[in-house]
């Protein structure tokens, strides 16, 4: 199970950081992607637990620890982080002790989670807020979809992308929000 968990995760450091987090008490489902540049609390890895199906973009942080009263007071606040099954965690989130994001969310990029998001829904912000239904969300983005541009990726995708098609992008997305596809 976990060489066929960490075969899933691209560049050998990034493949080497899960597996030792793995080993000592992280929990990841499968088909969850962690992209480059997630940083999982180390000291307390066996502390997160990571669903099935999951995405976690880039620089998203989880810190299962927070000493900043430790100068202080000499105690440190622990608490476990779970994310359920099928959520998106947006780029540079950070997710602080003792949070649960239920299955089905999503949660915006550079939020600040401090307390639970419940499941279906869409958080963003900080600290993190319920902004809408992910029914809503997904509605909302259906429409644009219907009234906006659509690129098809096997023609606008990041590796086979013109100088052309570039400028054709840039001069659509001035108008309004696009979508790529596929």
């Amino acid at each position: 199970m976990l060489s066929r968990l960490i075969s899933t995760f691209k560049g050998y450091r990034h493949r080497q950081y899960i597996a030792r987090l793995v080993e000592q008490g992280l929990r990841v489902g499968q088909h969850t992607s962690i992209m480059d540049g997630v940083f999982l609390d180390p000291s307390h890895c066996f502390l997160i637990s990571i669903g099935e199906s999951c995405t976690l973009a880039p620089n998203v942080r989880f810190m299962a620890h927070d000493a900043s009263m430790n100068r202080f007071l000499g105690i440190t606040r622990l608490g476990n982080i779970t994310i359920h099954d099928n959520c998106f965690i947006g780029d540079s989130t950070l997710i602080l002790p003792g949070v649960a994001i239920g299955p089905n969310a999503v949660v915006g990029a550079g939020s600040v989670v401090t307390t639970d998001v419940p499941s279906d829904s869409v958080a963003a912000g900080n600290p993190a807020r319920v902004i809408c239904s992910l029914k809503d969300f997904l509605l909302r983005h259906e429409e644009g979809r219907k009234t906006g541009r659509v690129f098809l990726n096997e023609e606008y995708g990041i590796c086979v992308i013109t100088e052309e098609k570039k400028q054709d992008m840039i001069e659509s997305l001035a108008r309004q929000p696009g979508y790529m596809e596929g």
